[in-house]
């Protein structure tokens, strides 16, 4: 089968609880960084912001068996977003929401945020 090469595309061949949760996490980074440029990259929806690939890297997401995952976390969190993150932290970037869970919307946002922050001090 051939992987989607849109967003859309991606979250409409995704499982059902995926889907939901996929279009959740899409609105909050598309609301958080309006500028930043969508498309496939590794098979998955990728954001990229003020910069093209890896420089201006601002978040993937995913859809897998049990859970979404979001690839987006800064380097600096401040300490009150990072006790939030560890009820879904699965490694130093990547955040898991199992299926069919809610999605913290607002923290994605203040994680975007964060990242572009970062990607603007890089310059």
């Amino acid at each position: 089968m051939k992987s989607p090469d849109t967003v859309a595309g991606y979250i409409a061949s995704a499982p059902l609880p995926a889907r939901d949760m996929m279009k959740q996490i899409r609105a909050a980074i598309r609301s958080a960084a309006p500028k930043a440029e969508e498309s496939i990259s590794y098979g998955m929806p990728f954001y990229a912001y003020r910069y093209p690939g890896y420089r201006g890297r601002l978040a993937y997401f995913g859809a897998f068996a049990n859970h979404v995952s979001l690839f987006i976390v800064p380097r600096k969190v401040p300490a009150d977003i990072a006790a939030q993150l560890k009820r879904y932290k699965a490694a130093k970037a990547t955040l898991q929401f199992p299926l069919g869970s809610k999605v913290p919307v607002g923290m994605i946002k203040k994680l975007v945020k964060l990242r572009m922050k970062e990607i603007d001090a890089a310059g």
